[in-house]
């Protein structure tokens, strides 16, 4: 790594007298640590409804990429990746995997999450607190817009944007100028959600977050900040497959469908499945 690691701790989550608590090694959404168990949040008759994953297809994914933003966007998968010094942006066919583009950012920057919005691109990075307005079509740089802390997720609802910073906030954006509009706290059956990490806004409204150091996903309702459903997403990868692959980062609604595409950090494979009971 290229960076100075720091200790970062999970919001402790109850439920059924169970808590969650992990300590995990590295900030933000730097690399994980092989050593980390996932963590489960349990279950129990008055929890948010438990989902699991039903694989439909997989397909191929770059195993050298350190997955921080994951979108479709008129048939091409639109994904930004992370780490000083390796961190790019890029543009590749839907069905085929062809890349057509491919942006590296600035050699001190550590990119992070990223949305289409219109005929913007919008990629937040670390700490560094620079978001990049970016072409559609080309990826090229437009402008450069700060915020404060740290950029972790992103995505794009019809009037606004919405971010995530590693906390349990998430904060709401305007499209066009990345001002902050208003923010709301996620809760996990009453209590703080935080470690929010990459998003994916859906056609119906709902916000999906991966949770860093889990291989779970949550669904949120933005209006009141609730995770209405914590899907299990592990097991994906062969032992191989596993061995080089770091955390589950990567959520991409598959227009139409009821379907997502999901990946990581590192994963050689992408998987095409849906959220079922």
């Amino acid at each position: 790594m290229t960076h100075s690691p720091q200790v970062v701790t999970v919001t402790s989550v109850a439920r059924a007298g169970v808590a969650l608590a992990a300590a995990v090694v590295l900030a933000g959404c730097s690399s994980g640590s092989s050593d980390v168990e996932p963590t489960s949040f349990g279950s129990s008759a008055d929890a948010a409804p438990r989902l699991r994953v039903e694989v439909q297809d997989t397909r191929p994914h770059d195993p050298t990429a350190f997955t921080q933003g994951f979108e479709i966007s008129d048939g091409e998968i639109v994904e930004g990746t992370g780490l000083e010094g390796r961190s790019y942006i890029s543009a590749r066919d839907l069905d085929s995997g062809v890349e057509r583009v491919r942006v590296p950012l600035p050699g001190d920057m550590f990119g992070e999450g990223l949305t289409v919005a219109g005929d913007t691109v919008w990629q937040l990075t670390w700490k560094e607190g620079v978001a990049f307005a970016r072409d559609r079509d080309t990826l090229a740089e437009r402008s450069r817009v700060s915020y404060d802390g740290e950029g972790w997720g992103l995505c794009a609802q019809p009037d606004r944007l919405v971010m995530s910073n590693g906390s349990d906030t998430l904060t709401f954006r305007d499209r066009e100028s990345f001002e902050a509009t208003g923010s709301v706290r996620v809760t996990l059956d009453g209590l703080p959600l935080d470690q929010l990490n990459e998003l994916e806004c859906t056609e119906d409204g709902a916000v999906y977050a991966n949770v860093w150091q889990t291989s779970e996903i949550v669904r949120i309702d933005p209006a009141t900040g609730a995770v209405t459903a914590v899907i299990d997403a592990s097991g994906l990868l062969t032992p191989e497959q596993a061995a080089g692959a770091d955390v589950l980062n990567g959520i991409a609604a598959i227009p139409g469908t009821d379907r997502f595409l999901i990946t990581g950090k590192f994963y050689p494979v992408t998987f095409d499945v849906r959220f079922v009971s």
